[in-house]
């Protein structure tokens, strides 16, 4: 019973991404009649196979062995939202980010360098955010931009239904000193700087 769930969560979640079992093979490392063997319920991977497998799918081993899961699906195109400044005046930057999520863990990288300049806080970054309870996510950031030294920690509140995120920064900046601000994430662009709006009109700094 085992073997067959893993093979149909397998073939299902491949066709969602759009791969054909070459190119899922490729990812894994593996042969193609492998993973043939695999989604016929043939043969079940070892575990180090089953990890390589996961991954590529961007999900879990315990997804892949068809272990019901409740934690909200985060995966896909997203809009970043920071409050930052330059030179004291208040800056609102807008990106387009992806996220990979692999059960509670999520990897996060910009896709644009958004509306403004790199020296105003435009520029690429990626990170690495923990949900925790299916509610809270904690994680890190550093720029992707060699000239860029910015880095530091996020620490966001989800929304129920997984749609947006709002919360803060604190890092690094160009010069070394300590800056914060707020953040927001949303699937949709106007959404994610209305939640910046929002959080700052909660009088708080």
């Amino acid at each position: 019973m085992q073997i067959e769930m893993m093979a149909e969560v397998l073939r299902r979640r491949r066709t969602e991404l759009g791969m054909s079992q070459a190119d899922l093979a490729a990812l894994a490392r593996v042969d193609k009649r492998q993973i043939r063997r695999y989604e016929a319920a043939e043969q079940q991977p070892v575990l180090s196979v089953a990890v390589a497998i996961a991954d590529a799918l961007k999900i879990s081993v315990g997804e892949l062995a068809g272990i019901p899961t409740h934690g909200v699906k985060l995966s896909g195109e997203w809009w970043a939202s920071w409050q930052t400044s330059k030179d004291g005046e208040e800056v609102i930057t807008l990106q387009e980010v992806r996220f990979r999520q692999q059960g509670d863990l999520l990897d996060v990288e910009t896709t644009t360098r958004g509306n403004v300049t790199v020296e105003e806080g435009g520029y690429h970054w990626r990170g690495e955010l923990r949900l925790w309870d299916n509610e809270v996510l904690m994680g890190w950031y550093a720029a992707a931009d060699g000239s860029v030294r910015s880095k530091g920690t996020m620490y966001f509140i989800l929304h129920p239904h997984g749609q947006w995120m709002s919360g803060r920064w604190v890092g690094m900046s160009y010069d070394g000193k300590i800056v914060t601000g707020w953040g927001a994430m949303a699937r949709e662009k106007v959404r994610a700087t209305e939640i910046i709006a929002e959080l700052k009109g909660q009088g708080l700094t």
